[in-house]
């Protein structure tokens, strides 16, 4: 593949998960390395993040996004998805199997993930809030409806219709954020089914990636 095919993600220059690897350019570079499709950074400040040049890729001023010729995407799941179209290895070849996988991938990130990054906003500028007790009790109350639901529709299955695919890849990441909370391990099969994703050697070389960014060890653009 020519250099000019090879796409271009944009990622946090410095992360502010310090490396954990729950920053959303985690689920484009996992999807990249599972489909073996090589791909280039490029670090953003946060100031960078919101200049002209950037917006024109991302209207809101975020990361990840995703260049590749003529083509450049934001949102995460848009990116995972295209990925996945363009490559085998994400979707089944099966129609109804196909469209199956992509309702998981919008169950992960408009139901199960809104209330689970609530949670996370709420740990880090609510804490001091006379109202942070109440509020963290009704966003928990609402992660637990959603995993009690999702654990029981998992059961005993490896993953969430048949072979991995990218519903499980956005699934994984957005459970990953409950990680330390002591919710995910009350439910046992949610948190084998987390261990099994991140097991994965794609997903291993991705967070090592992510990872190497925070640490020092990649060079930026």
């Amino acid at each position: 593949m020519s250099r000019a095919m090879i796409p271009t993600i944009t990622a946090f220059a410095r992360s502010p998960d310090r490396g954990r690897g729950l920053a959303r350019d985690m689920r484009v570079r996992w999807a990249l390395e599972e489909v073996g499709q090589p791909y280039d950074v490029r670090l953003l400040s946060f100031e960078a993040m919101k200049e002209p040049a950037h917006l024109a890729r991302h209207p809101f001023g975020q990361i990840p996004t995703y260049e590749e010729g003529d083509l450049i995407l934001f949102e995460s799941g848009a990116i995972v998805l295209h990925i996945a179209e363009r490559h085998p290895g994400l979707l089944p070849d099966d129609a109804n199997a196909r469209m199956r996988v992509i309702a998981w991938m919008f169950a992960a990130l408009n139901t199960v993930e809104p209330p689970i990054f609530e949670r996370s906003l709420a740990n880090i500028l609510e804490r001091d809030e006379p109202w942070y007790e109440q509020r963290l009790q009704v966003l928990e109350a609402n992660i637990r409806k959603r995993l009690g639901d999702l654990s029981s529709r998992l059961d005993d299955a490896e993953w969430l219709d048949g072979a991995f695919s990218a519903g499980d890849l956005l699934m994984v990441t957005v459970l990953r954020r409950l990680e330390g909370s002591g919710m995910l391990e009350e439910y046992p099969n949610l948190s084998t089914y987390v261990a099994r994703g991140k097991a994965r050697p794609a997903y291993q070389r991705a967070f090592d990636a992510q990872l190497a960014v925070f640490t020092g060890v990649s060079a930026t653009d």
